[in-house]
């Protein structure tokens, strides 16, 4: 007989427990221990407390509760009270500098031929076009291989729906002496494509001009989609799986020989790997948009796109259109009308929910898509909730009295992100919690301060306020991260980098 299912809360003994006798599975104590920790983190004799800080004179990267210094040469661990030192690479010479790096964690639903696979990784991509992949807990050394001797790497890409990872190359350009000469450069870049789990080659693929034609200006493959941008502001987009099925002359296996190398071996120096998808012909367009800034977000449900018409009369304005039929969405024109040094910012809520969060200095407001898949109608675009910041209302007037008796009227209106007012700085989603973390600034003290709302996800409601101890320099770059009972803080001061690490504390004595 199946087990009777009680409403209300239990404690994570009890589904321990449960889970032992094989009531509960894996899945549904994860939920529930999420649950029982959101609560933790919302309790009032609960708070986040600055336990850690470490400056550096290089970029410092966060990444799922391991922080690198040094280029990705030192990995700390969040996991502890405080981050301690989980290993220190060799110092490596400007070859084998890393360019790039991401994590990656195998899926817990498949099997994979080596016991190394199914453990965290860090992959990193050096200045010789050496792709490593690294322990992510030891940074030993768990395979290599050589891209080319002949394109030069730089950017890695991971796309988590396919599983693939996709490393670019720099882009050739058209040297005045070239020119000159008479010499036409059809190659603008190259793009390798892995599978990651195990890491496998699928092969490289060259953008070339004429394939895709003049004005290329980069290249980006997400969500099985190839991206195309060009210098006329506009953006297309390609199957790529069409594109490997049409046009890959040989399938490539690391370790292996290939005749596309004359018989040398896949992925060894100096050999590398071959172009394997040769494009003959453009390949049919999905889509295109002539966009601003060439951005274009695809999301929502059903599918719709974001983008800024690239007109002066459209600046400021985001359009929200069906991907279907490129019908504009009641009420898809969304504008804050701010006057601020930093424009505001629109893209799909990362949860997946299809919603759309638009962020303004003074105002975050998250938007659903009201639509059926197979209407003639169009879809609308309503509000969710939104988020305010909390200002005086009372405007400052632009006309001022000197004890002279002399009227002096300021020419410059006073900007919505103002550091001297409260401004909405960046929004980060926690997935596990169900929670945004909204970084607030305020400078009426003469000092820059932030301070970090919690927000319910579902509701907006304001859970809880964090207090930063550092001062926030608004002129300088800041990141954040919010995981779980860790909040980490990376900032730019002048030259150096520094990182504070926020941990939940118990407040009672």
């Amino acid at each position: 007989m199946a087990p009777c299912r009680r409403i209300g809360t239990v404690n994570t003994t009890e589904l321990l427990n449960r889970r032992s006798r094989g009531i509960r599975d894996a899945g549904s104590l994860i939920r529930q221990n999420m649950k029982v920790l959101r609560n933790i983190v919302l309790q009032d004799n609960r708070n986040f407390r600055k336990v850690w800080s470490k400056t550096s004179k290089s970029t410092i990267s966060y990444e799922n509760g391991k922080i690198y210094f040094e280029n990705y040469q030192n990995c700390y661990s969040c996991v502890h009270a405080e981050p301690q030192i989980l290993y220190k690479l060799p110092k490596r010479s400007k070859l084998e500098k890393f360019e790039d790096a991401l994590l990656c964690q195998s899926p817990l639903d498949k099997t994979l031929a080596s016991p190394s696979d199914h453990k965290p990784s860090l992959l990193a991509l050096t200045a010789s076009n050496w792709l490593y992949r690294l322990s992510a807990e030891t940074g030993e050394e768990l395979q290599r291989v050589y891209l080319s001797s002949n394109h030069k790497f730089r950017y890695l890409g991971w796309e988590v729906s396919q599983q693939t990872l996709n490393v670019k190359s720099v882009q050739n350009k058209e040297t005045p002496l070239a020119r000159q000469a008479g010499i036409t450069q059809n190659t603008v870049m190259h793009l390798a494509i892995f599978h990651v789990f195990p890491l496998q080659i699928v092969g490289t693929v060259e953008i070339n001009k004429k394939v895709f034609g003049n004005g290329v200006t980069d290249v980006v493959l997400s969500q099985g989609v190839l991206a195309v941008s060009y210098s006329n502001k506009s953006v297309k987009l390609y199957s790529f799986e069409h594109i490997m099925h049409r046009y890959m002359t040989e399938k490539l296996m690391l370790g292996a020989q290939s005749s596309l190398l004359g018989g040398k071996t896949v992925g060894e120096a100096p050999f590398g790997i071959p172009v394997n998808i040769q494009i003959t012909d453009c390949p049919p367009v999905l889509f295109e948009v002539s966009c601003s800034n060439n951005g274009v977000q695809i999301g929502g449900y059903p599918w719709h796109y974001i983008y800024t018409p690239p007109h002066k009369n459209h600046k400021g304005t985001h359009h929200i259109c069906s991907l279907k039929d490129n019908t504009m969405a009641t009420n898809g024109i969304q504008n804050m009308n701010c006057c601020s040094l930093e424009s505001d910012g629109i893209f799909f809520h990362p949860d997946d929910s299809g919603r759309i969060i638009h962020v303004g200095p003074t105002t975050i407001n998250v938007l659903k898509i009201l639509g059926e898949l197979n209407s003639g109608l169009p879809s609308k675009v309503v509000g969710d909730f939104s988020m305010m910041t909390h200002r005086n209302n009372n405007p400052t007037s632009q006309v001022t009295v000197t004890s002279s008796g002399r009227t002096v009227k300021r020419r410059v209106h006073q900007l919505d992100d103002d550091p001297d007012q409260e401004t909405f700085r960046m929004v980060e989603y926690e997935d596990e919690l169900d929670l945004l973390a909204v970084v607030v600034t305020n400078g009426e003290e003469g000092e820059g301060r932030a301070h970090i709302r919690l927000h319910d996800n579902q509701s907006g409601r304001l859970q809880r306020t964090i207090d930063l101890v550092e001062p926030w320099d608004e002129t300088y770059r800041h990141e954040l991260f919010f995981d779980k009972d860790t909040l980490v803080h990376i900032e730019q001061k002048n030259t150096n980098f520094c990182c504070h690490v926020y941990k939940l504390k118990d407040t009672r004595k």
